[in-house]
């Protein structure tokens, strides 16, 4: 049986997407859905691995969901949805817990971050989330997965997770007719994009984050024009002109992290940005910035609010990905099932 091209992405609803998802995962979603059968995931499981209000989580899963909407996504050519409306995600999800091995969640590095010093308290959820997020790409056998760079660690998990199962349960795989026992594929990381790393634009040194506590460290999506504005002129730089080369970016975090980001909201490159700014003060540059980046993004936030305004149809396009979803995801977990040996109905 071959294997169909298939693209699997998620966010999770905790925050509001901001400038960095937009550039870093967002811009490559969209193009993707013109090429390839595309399925984008709010991952609302991933998010309740540490505590979320219920009610707060509800509204940021429509909000994300609008995002995604406003940003671009059709949920007519590509399929919307969150994690939770399909089972299969946390069906395989358990199947992977008694694939993967302890040594290899170990290494996962993101858990010692999240987790910090309280190592003993964070939830199993957390611990085990790389599991899941497996179960998320290949519950669909997807074959191409757009993340940023700090999700790599994770898919070569998936990579792995796949490998294991398909030489765990040879036999049975390749009794069902699945050519040289590959039933799950491995799938490719796909690390592309305007700006795949956008930086705070506080601090040129730290990745832009929806926990920062400052807000003026970031761009939301949901930021209005003069929000946009405001966060452009507060922006930090350092005292020196712009260079006119790209590599006097060199040593300057700031001045490179927002040439970066004008470039790509732009349609740029940085050293088209510094043929037409360099040598030249932040002052004139950020005026411009502003320009481009509410041109861009404003229409984007006018759309996030008027489509949270009506929950309700926010609601009914999930509705509808998530039956897309499962008519896809129920038959590859059923051959999951006969595979492992579980008696199903």
């Amino acid at each position: 049986m071959e294997l169909k091209e298939r693209v699997f992405s998620g966010m999770q609803p905790t925050g509001s997407l901001h400038l960095g998802n937009y550039l870093g995962a967002m811009v490559q979603w969209i193009e993707m859905q013109k090429t390839h059968e595309c399925i984008y995931c709010v991952v609302d499981l991933h998010a309740i691995t540490v505590w979320q209000d219920p009610k707060e989580l509800r509204d940021a899963i429509r909000q994300v969901t609008a995002a995604y909407i406003a940003s671009g996504l059709d949920p007519k050519t590509s399929i919307l949805f969150n994690q939770s409306q399909v089972a299969a995600h946390a069906e395989l999800a358990w199947v992977f817990n008694c694939v993967a091995r302890l040594g290899w969640l170990n290494r996962m590095t993101q858990f010692k971050e999240k987790a910090g010093k309280d190592r003993e308290n964070a939830s199993v959820g957390l611990y085990a989330y790389p599991n899941l997020m497996a179960a998320d790409i290949l519950a669909y056998r997807a074959t191409h997965v757009p993340v940023g760079e700090d999700q790599k660690q994770h898919l070569e998990l998936a990579r792995d997770i796949a490998q294991k199962f398909n030489n765990d349960f040879r036999a049975e795989i390749e009794a069902k007719g699945y050519a040289d026992g590959l039933f799950f594929p491995q799938p490719e990381p796909v690390i592309t994009g305007p700006a795949t790393r956008v930086m705070s634009l506080r601090d040129g040194t730290k990745k832009m984050s929806k926990s920062d506590p400052s807000d003026l460290s970031r761009i939301n999506l949901t930021d209005d024009a003069d929000t946009i504005a405001r966060k452009v002129q507060k922006a930090k730089t350092d005292p020196e002109p712009l260079p006119s080369e790209t590599a006097g970016l060199a040593g300057r975090p700031e001045a490179d992290n927002l040439v970066g980001i004008y470039a790509a909201l732009a349609g740029k490159t940085k050293a088209g940005v510094l043929a037409e700014f360099g040598g030249q003060q932040f002052s004139a540059f950020k005026k411009s910035f502003a320009e481009v980046a509410v041109g861009r993004l404003g229409p984007i936030g006018e759309e996030v609010r008027r489509l949270t305004a009506d929950p309700a149809e926010i609601d009914r396009v999930l509705a509808d990905g998530s039956a897309r979803a499962r008519a896809i995801a129920a038959p590859i977990m059923d051959e999951v099932k006969d595979i492992v040996g579980l008696i199903r109905s």
